[in-house]
């Protein structure tokens, strides 16, 4: 008796061995995982300066053209500092430029800046910041901000990069649009130098690794068809919240076909038992 007991409490004891040696190995292999795909500090910060710099280089064409525009100085430079989002910016300059109401001006540049209260939700839970903090952080949310704090894989990370992307496009951007609006006749055309592509251009960088999976290829895919097609309609500002009901409707798209694909399983399963 005590010999088959004593062999099969063995070869428990050896199977839990087994198990917990697995699960040990597995424990070992995600935090190898995990801090491998951390970055480091050096590297966050190389991406951070990299797209603060690109994009911060852009305010001399925000600063020629609010000049061009007929706003004063003061006017141009009170802009990047308070409002301190580059697309709502070259809307309201814009619209006044064309003769556009004030106004309609501002209403489209307000419906561009709403995009930023979203990015405010999702970037609040990884940065929790303090809340005495909060509120200054919030004027540095914006596209490029965004985009490089969520391209990190920690807390640490996030932070690292949001803050210095933040400072460094904020200290250009206004820093170039004052030597923009000074120096309004010397540089001329803005559009042959292409300036104001590189905020776009900079965040598509951005956001195209992190579109890995089909369906975030898809959302994509949409935002950018629903964005282009409401342009020519649609007031400024708007087309880009249009372009936000990609997701849900391409998760709804998703979760019906799950659904559809569930709900067949059982009816199959009984027709075989029938048979």
């Amino acid at each position: 008796m005590e010999g088959p007991s004593a062999g099969t409490s063995g070869g428990r004891g050896g199977a839990s061995g087994t198990a917990e040696g697995s699960s040990a190995r597995g424990g070992e292999g995600e935090r190898a995982a995990a801090q491998q795909a951390e970055k480091p500090d050096s590297a966050v910060v190389r991406d951070a300066l990299g797209v603060g710099t690109a994009v911060g280089l852009s305010g001399f064409a925000f600063g020629v053209t609010s000049a061009g525009s007929g706003l004063t100085l003061l006017q141009t430079c009170a802009l990047s500092l308070l409002v301190f989002t580059g697309a709502s910016q070259f809307a309201l300059v814009g619209a006044i430029a064309a003769g556009g109401n004030p106004l309609a001006a501002a209403a489209g540049a307000f419906f561009l800046g709403v995009r930023n209260a979203f990015y405010g939700l999702r970037l609040s839970q990884l940065l929790a910041l303090p809340r005495f903090v909060r509120p200054f952080a919030a004027h540095w949310v914006i596209d490029e901000t965004t985009a490089v704090a969520l391209a990190q894989s920690t807390r640490r990370s996030v932070r690292i990069g949001f803050t210095l992307t933040g400072l460094t496009l904020y200290v250009l951007w206004n820093l170039t649009t004052l030597l923009g609006a000074l120096g309004a006749e010397a540089l001329g055309d803005t559009d042959a130098w292409g300036l104001d592509a590189a905020g776009p251009a900079v965040f598509l960088a951005l956001l195209a690794p992190m579109l890995r999976t089909a369906t975030e290829r898809a959302v994509g895919a949409l935002a950018v068809l629903l964005g282009l097609g409401f342009l020519p309609v649609l007031p400024a500002g708007v087309p880009v919240l249009a372009a936000a009901l990609a997701a849900p409707a391409v998760l709804w798209l998703k979760g019906r076909a799950i659904g559809d694909g569930a709900g067949g399983t059982p009816r199959t399963n009984r027709k075989d038992r029938n048979r």
